[in-house]
């Protein structure tokens, strides 16, 4: 079997299926990353699952590591420990085991991360609109608790969607940085504000409604267009290709490497 090789050393839960997990290498040293990249982590098919998961057949082989790919949401700088945000699938594989460790838990750690979801190919001279559902965020919290420079010339915005406020992760982190920082602004909005037991002023409705009601005019202290602005795109797969093509209507392009563009897209569903 797979050794495991790491540790938790921190689990938060944002909500009864959203979870923070800080993990810690045991005697090895995390690797270098690039703010957006993914890590690889895994659990043998006899952990324990969670109490809230659906019932699955006992594994062909419980010894063997089920592995999956997460966003890193901790910064470059943080080498002593790697943080993920994570959702719960029920009857998936994996989710309901890491929702069953607790602090001081073991599990598998890749030793290798990848990715090209990174702001390695936006100039310095652009700003940047982080468009995220749900735990999509994760990558863009590493970028800006690595590359934000509060009051600097480049500007930062996110617009971070979920059904509900609690479900709104790294909520107070991102509030701070919008009240302190002139050149990050931060929109989070609701699909279901009917639930919310106190009245909820922000914005409401899918993402691609938010962002064609141009939420960041003025706000932001820029307005975005494809000659100033580079968007990011992670999350639910049919906002994503909304967004594309709301975007390309307003004369953005999609991002590769032979053709670059303005709009960066992860679709990791």
């Amino acid at each position: 079997m797979t050794d495991l090789n790491a540790t938790v050393i921190q689990r938060v839960e944002i909500s009864p299926g959203l979870i923070v997990l800080r993990i810690q290498p045991n005697d090895w040293e995390l690797p270098e990353f690039t703010p957006g990249q993914f890590a690889v982590i895994g659990l043998p098919g006899a952990a324990a699952r969670d109490q809230f998961a659906t019932t699955e057949d006992t594994p062909a082989d419980p010894d063997k590591i089920i592995k999956r790919a997460y966003s890193i949401a901790s910064s470059s700088a943080a080498r002593e420990y790697l943080e993920l945000y994570i959702a719960m699938v029920p009857s998936g594989a994996l989710t309901p085991r890491l929702f069953a460790l607790r602090q001081g838990d073991q599990l598998w750690l890749g030793e290798k991360f990848k990715g090209l979801f990174t702001l390695s190919d936006v100039p310095a001279d652009q700003n940047v609109i982080l468009i995220s559902t749900g735990t999509g965020l994760a990558p863009y919290m590493s970028m800006l608790r690595d590359q934000l420079v509060c009051g600097g010339p480049q500007h930062f915005a996110v617009l971070h969607g979920a059904r509900h406020s609690w479900e709104l992760g790294y909520r107070a982190e991102l509030r701070t940085l919008d009240r302190h920082c002139p050149n990050m602004t931060y929109i989070p909005s609701i699909s279901r504000p009917d639930d919310e037991p106190v009245a909820w002023s922000g914005a409401t409705g899918r993402l691609q409604e938010v962002w064609q009601n141009r939420p960041f005019d003025g706000s932001a202290g820029f307005a975005p267009t494809p000659a100033t602005t580079h968007i990011f795109l992670c999350g639910n797969p049919s906002m994503i290709e909304s967004m594309v093509e709301i975007l390309s209507g307003e004369g953005y392009r999609e991002h590769t490497r032979k053709k670059p563009g303005q709009v960066h897209v992860e679709r990791y569903w």
